[in-house]
């Protein structure tokens, strides 16, 4: 399963092809995972993509959540040159911030990251994006009937793309409201899809490299009473139909495991046994760049036989 990802990765590197001038049939995608500051993790997995010059060898990338935040830096060419964003205490404390909380404000502040961070502190290449070969799928989950929905064919322009990154983002209760995109509401794609997979089967993936933030012993739990109470609440004003895959994580992470472990051509790249836990809101500098680093070397060490040399 793994030998021949890298071996499609191996033969387009050493062909130099790129979107729409393959000698293969094979659609190659990139599924990454978020989890709000557990995308860290994926985040340094995609620097390692960059340096190893291997995003032309993808037909798409699939992006949930914060995953789908790492993979537009992927596709703008500046998630090495952008990564200090992560430990910056300034971007990272106004980003993040429970104390907001007590004011019923939104804990991760998805506005200023994308409007005011993206564009005018570490600007993102958005009409880099817009003009990759490489498609871009950032996933989202619909507030009205709870589906995981690919807002590819909504983005247009810059203002849209800007839109669909904060809808992937938008975690129920911590990230405010739902974010509404020609006349539809979206929540976080978490809620529906943590990876990405059904929905890239679904539209053709013949190849997979799946960007894991979880580590193999990590597990999904069932929401407690305490959650079940407050955020059935939240759900039941805002995203009446996201309440239901909410409720059914456990099962839903269960069946993407399933589909990826049984995918005969699929690479998944995680954090190695004994990494640091990441929590969703964590910003403390030190266990963010020591998190950067493990999963860029968690990817050189899989991907490094698709190209002659290191970095």
């Amino acid at each position: 399963m793994t030998d021949t990802v890298l071996r499609l990765l191996r033969d387009r590197k050493k062909q130099g092809s790129t979107p729409g001038h393959r000698s293969d049939d094979a659609r190659l995608v990139l599924l990454v995972e978020g989890g709000s500051s557990r995308g860290v993790y994926s985040y340094g997995m995609a620097i390692a993509i960059e340096q190893l010059g291997l995003l032309p060898m993808f037909d798409a990338v699939y992006g949930s959540s914060a995953g789908a935040l790492n993979a537009a830096w992927l596709l703008c060419g500046r998630a090495e040159s952008s990564v200090h964003a992560w430990w910056d205490p300034i971007i990272m404390g106004t980003t993040i911030n429970p104390r907001r909380a007590l004011r019923r404000l939104p804990v991760v502040d998805t506005r200023f990251l994308v409007h005011t961070v993206y564009t005018e502190i570490m600007p993102m290449g958005f009409q880099e994006i817009l003009d990759s070969t490489v498609e871009f799928h950032p996933i989202a989950t619909d507030a009205l009937t709870g589906q995981a929905t690919d807002l590819h064919e909504q983005i247009r322009d810059r203002s849209s793309l800007q839109a669909a990154l904060r809808a992937s983002t938008a975690m129920p209760l911590l990230a405010g409201e739902p974010i509404e995109i020609d006349g539809r509401s979206f929540v976080d794609a978490g809620v529906s899809e943590s990876v990405p997979v059904r929905t890239a089967l679904a539209q053709k993936a013949t190849h997979i490299v799946a960007l894991r933030t979880r580590r193999m012993d990590e597990t999904t739990s069932a929401p407690s009473l305490g959650e079940r109470l407050m955020m059935s609440r939240w759900f039941a004003r805002r995203a009446p139909g996201a309440l239901e895959p909410w409720l059914r994580r456990e099962a839903i992470r269960a069946e993407e495991e399933r589909l990826l472990a049984s995918h005969p051509a699929t690479l998944q790249i995680r954090p190695p046994i004994g990494s640091a836990p990441i929590g969703r809101t964590e910003r403390r500098p030190l266990p963010l760049r020591a998190a950067v680093g493990t999963g860029r070397q968690a990817a050189l060490n899989e991907l490094a036989g698709c190209v002659e040399e290191l970095p």
